[in-house]
């Protein structure tokens, strides 16, 4: 069984997602052991609550440095030992530390077709702005392993969305929620739990047999 630390930032549409086809079945052997935010009182903390899920608060506000911080959260992730830690809208730059001691087994959901609009600065809806500007006509999202560089871990899965006329940001960032996030995140927690997924030279291997 994969005990999975889910990390969120706001609202926990994508760990909803999660949440929910832990239920169904759709991601098998798989245990939700925590929900951790960065900030109190947001909707994700709710949605694990009334899923029954432990979930807890690590708030920088609450630390006078942010070395304090970082220790903190890896402190906390350690405490409920967990195998993967899942990303799922996490405003928070991963500590070193956390990455060394979890090496390989931190997903990160990024909406878009990385390499493209990723990277410092790259976030939520300015993800979308800017694809936008550039006038492209397909978007996506993209869950990838973390590595100490921002956006830059080996690619577990990517799919496309089309990016329609009149779309503004916020629509867009919808559509790609419903139609990749959505699907991409359950899946690659799926495959990693049933052991589908190496990493090898820096790249993801993905079994299906």
């Amino acid at each position: 069984m994969l005990r999975i630390a889910v990390m969120v930032s706001g609202g926990g549409t994508n760990l909803q997602a999660i949440i929910d086809r832990v239920a169904d079945g759709s991601i098998r052997n798989t245990e939700i052991a925590v929900v951790i935010s960065n900030n109190y009182g947001v909707k994700a903390l709710e949605r694990a609550e009334k899923a029954g899920i432990p979930a807890v608060c690590v708030s920088p506000k609450e630390y006078s440095s942010r070395a304090e911080f970082n220790q903190a959260l890896l402190d906390t992730v350690n405490s409920y030992q967990v195998d993967l830690i899942v990303l799922a809208g996490f405003l928070v730059v991963i500590p070193e530390q956390m990455i060394d001691a979890y090496e390989n087994r931190i997903i990160n959901i990024h909406p878009s077709l990385i390499p493209a609009f990723c990277g410092t600065g790259y976030y939520g809806l300015k993800v979308h702005e800017a694809a936008l500007a550039r006038g492209v006509k397909v978007v996506g999202a993209t869950v990838h392993f973390v590595d100490k560089g921002t956006d830059t871990g080996p690619i577990l899965l990517q799919k496309a969305v089309e990016v329609q006329k009149g779309d503004t940001p916020e629509i867009l960032q919808r559509r790609v929620m419903e139609q990749a996030e959505w699907q991409l995140l359950p899946q690659a927690i799926d495959l990693i739990a049933n052991g589908k997924v190496q990493v090898v030279d820096g790249k993801t291997v993905i079994t299906e047999s």
